[in-house]
């Protein structure tokens, strides 16, 4: 497969992009494929300005001449696209959502409905590609947390698997170093069986978002800091 994958952490390694790599080691156990990884912060892209000029074109490129054209284009060639990213405000970091607010290149103006629902029509081959949104938080649970992010995958994203995971900055904790390498040992797994099925068994979701420790001592590690 070739993969791309947006990486929307302002670090090139940290607590959510620890799990996505492991993720990807997964993969490559056991396919061949060509990977690139974008660090979206080093990246120039700037806000969506609602000109419409990439629909006025029809050619799949937004007018401004910034990096997110060569995105928009390795999008289009891969067959699986992993979002991974930390948890901002309940949703998506600033400089990664504007990479996502300019994908509009790759609909058109155009719209229909289907099933009741109206859409734009695609330039892009979206039914072919595949979704993986890995996304860490430093809250201690899940409910009332990623119900914003999750509907925004759903609406944007087709063939998506989203894993959402609480906790992430236990992954960086050296008294809990065993939790974090037995997360990753999910993780890892996680991508062998994707590769092999492309979905997850909710017997694999689950243990992908677990606590590694109760709230309780989540809480205390925390506020010691």
């Amino acid at each position: 497969m070739r993969v791309l994958i947006l990486n929307g952490s302002p670090k090139k390694v940290s607590d959510t992009m620890q799990l996505t790599n492991a993720f990807l080691e997964g993969l490559n156990e056991v396919g061949d494929n060509e990977v690139e990884i974008i660090h979206v912060i080093e990246k120039k892209i700037k806000p969506c300005l609602g000109c419409f000029g990439c629909w006025r074109n029809g050619d799949g490129k937004c007018v401004m001449q910034d990096d997110q054209n060569e995105i928009l284009e390795k999008y289009q060639q891969a067959d699986l696209i992993i979002w991974s990213f930390p948890l901002y405000c309940f949703g998506i970091p600033s400089h990664l959502k504007a990479v996502l607010d300019r994908m509009i290149p790759l609909v058109r103006m155009k719209m229909e409905e289907r099933d009741g629902v109206v859409y734009h029509t695609q330039l892009a081959d979206f039914e072919r590609m595949k979704h993986v949104v890995i996304c860490g938080a430093g809250f201690p649970q899940s409910d009332r947390n990623f119900e914003g992010v999750s509907v925004t995958c759903d609406k944007c994203f087709s063939n998506c698997t989203k894993i959402f995971v609480p906790e992430t900055p236990l992954m960086n904790v050296p008294e809990w170093k065993d939790l974090a390498d037995r997360k990753r040992g999910f993780f890892r797994e996680a991508g062998r069986e994707y590769y092999r099925k492309g979905r997850l068994a909710l017997e694999t979701m689950e243990k992908l978002e677990e606590l590694m420790i109760p709230n309780e001592e989540y809480l205390e590690i925390v506020n010691r800091q």
